[in-house]
């Protein structure tokens, strides 16, 4: 089942009536449960593509659905629902609040849903036992090291166990090791049999996008190549 499906989808950005076309006639489905790798040099469209994925943005014409709906047809209430409880973000950046802990940062998504608050501290704690963060539970992210730090956004991201998980350039501000870190748990997400999350990735790597299943090319805001991975990636060993 396509969780994701795009159809001559553009983007073009306008400012004081100069038109500056980003994406063009984007077409293809996410099917639930893949890992998908958009890749492309700066400036492609891919970060303008994830965010209209994540309905953080909206394409100029053509369509997206999510779950087989219309993108335009949900509410703002759907739209926040449907960001908070079924997708995941993981942004290059982290984006921590660096004055609360590693639990306060997890279990922030917790406090806009509709869990009931007695769930939430097995969650948190769920979530950052699943990133292998336990014992740093009540640090500040400032005490962190970048690699951890991008394992708290992870926990983050799963706290709500949300169907999609979008990383934007997960690894690009971390060292060989913790990208490699980094990887293995995104692919070990994917491949949970109970509990599996479909992942789409941003990145400009090669070693980092064939961790993936599938890669798709953009370059000059359109597709250039989609194709599943015959020798997968795996984290260990990657980045060398």
């Amino acid at each position: 089942m396509a969780i994701i499906e795009l159809k001559k989808l553009c983007k073009t950005y306008f400012s004081e009536e100069v038109a500056t076309p980003v994406l063009h006639d984007i077409n293809f489905d996410v099917e639930d449960g893949e890992f998908v790798a958009i890749m492309g040099p700066s400036g492609s469209g891919k970060s303008t593509l994830l965010h209209i994925l994540g309905f953080l943005d909206d394409q100029t014409k053509g369509t997206y659905r999510f779950n087989g709906k219309q993108m335009e047809d949900y509410t703002e209430e759907e739209i926040a629902r449907i960001r908070n409880k079924e997708m995941g973000f993981v942004f290059q950046a982290f984006n921590l609040l660096p004055r609360i802990s590693v639990y306060d940062n997890v279990r922030l998504p917790l406090v806009y849903s509709d869990v009931p608050e007695k769930e939430w501290d097995k969650r948190v704690r769920h979530a950052i036992e699943s990133v292998d963060l336990a014992h740093r539970s009540d640090f500040l992210p400032t005490k962190l090291s970048g690699g951890e730090k991008q394992r708290v956004a992870i926990a983050r991201a799963l706290v709500l166990n949300p169907k999609v998980i979008f990383a934007d350039e997960p690894t690009g501000n971390l060292d060989t090791k913790s990208g490699q870190n980094i990887m293995e748990i995104l692919q070990a997400l994917n491949e949970e049999k109970e509990d599996h999350h479909t992942i789409i990735l941003i990145t400009h790597e090669t070693t980092v996008a064939e961790c993936a299943k599938r890669v798709i090319h953009i370059k000059d805001g359109r597709i250039s190549s989609d194709r599943h991975v015959t020798k997968r990636n795996k984290g260990n060993g990657i980045f060398k």
